[in-house]
């Protein structure tokens, strides 16, 4: 690949796990004790994003429970992007107020998703109607009801607008991910057959978009994935590395190619490992993104590859 990686058009930043909830479905153990990085690190991230973006989606954990450091960060995005980037706030709604609310505003978030109206949350969705009062009285579109996942949606400049969803059994959270919480409450999608890696938020066109999904990477804290869940190894540590330069890196790969191409059965393929051999593994692990842990755990040792192991060429 000789693509140009300094235009991303969608990153979603997980900058803190702290939340005000401890819901038995989340991927990345959110809750009052949740991992946090400091300041500085999130000012070093920022640094290091791409100069150009469609969007950044800011998520936690929940963002509000992390109030300094959210605003210190938005700070520091309109400084740097003079509002050239569409920055949108994922928060459950439970923190949200009418100062706070003016506040966002103000710091150039534009766009806002609700994302609690389930019964995992400890409202399930209580606050709806509230909050609709809430954006409605700040002239905040409420027609978008949805999360934003058309396409050319993503890259389209939009006044302040705001929508709401939820986890089920079937789609996002604890419906799909092998992570965290989800994975030790039993509330994970155990069906082999459902590739979570070629849908939304998955890891098909992190590098090169595909047709009805925008190139999207993911920023857990600090660790660069190609898809929301994460891979076991991620991408890199955008402390540390321009986003921009690692995406530039793994593009080169034969095995994050697979990825981008939202089939992780075919990781092995070069060295060895047939689709064969990874359908069975899936199907004995239930979930393809276990399948993809198994690989990075055993098969991908800090960027290398172990070949012709465990019979299955």
């Amino acid at each position: 690949m000789t693509q140009d990686f300094h235009h991303i058009e969608s990153v979603y930043w997980v900058f803190t796990q702290l939340c005000n909830d401890h819901c038995d479905h989340c991927y990345n153990n959110s809750g009052p004790h949740g991992e946090r990085i400091s300041e500085e690190e999130c000012m070093a991230i920022i640094d290091n994003l791409p100069p150009s973006m469609g969007r950044l989606i800011l998520s936690g954990g929940e963002p509000l429970a992390d109030k300094k450091l959210l605003y210190a960060i938005l700070d520091r995005l309109q400084e740097r992007y003079q509002g050239r980037v569409q920055i949108m706030l994922q928060t459950n709604g439970d923190l949200l107020n009418e100062q706070i609310l003016d506040t966002l505003l103000e710091k150039g978030v534009t766009r806002f998703d609700i994302s609690s109206i389930d019964r995992y949350h400890k409202h399930a969705g209580a606050r709806l109607m509230e909050l609709a009062e809430m954006f409605h009285s700040r002239g905040v579109n409420g027609d978008d009801k949805d999360p934003l996942i058309e396409k050319s949606t993503y890259i389209t400049k939009h006044k302040a607008s705001w929508g709401y969803w939820g986890a089920t059994i079937d789609m996002w959270l604890g419906g799909n991910w092998a992570r965290g919480r989800a994975y030790e409450k039993g509330i994970w999608k155990q069906d082999p057959e459902h590739n979570f890696c070629a849908i939304l938020s998955g890891g098909k066109g992190f590098l090169t978009g595909a047709d009805d999904i925008p190139q999207e990477i993911s920023i857990q804290l600090w660790k660069i994935n190609p898809c929301c869940p994460g891979t076991r190894i991620p991408l890199g540590d955008a402390r540390t590395e321009k986003v921009a330069d690692v995406l530039q890196r793994v593009s080169k790969s034969e095995i994050w190619q697979k990825i981008n191409e939202g089939n992780p059965l075919a990781l092995g393929e070069n060295i060895g490992i047939s689709q064969e051999y990874a359908r069975k593994r899936t199907a004995q692990l239930k979930n393809i993104c276990l399948w993809c842990d198994e690989f990075f755990e055993k098969h991908y040792q800090g960027g290398k590859v172990e070949r012709g192991c465990c019979g299955c060429k």
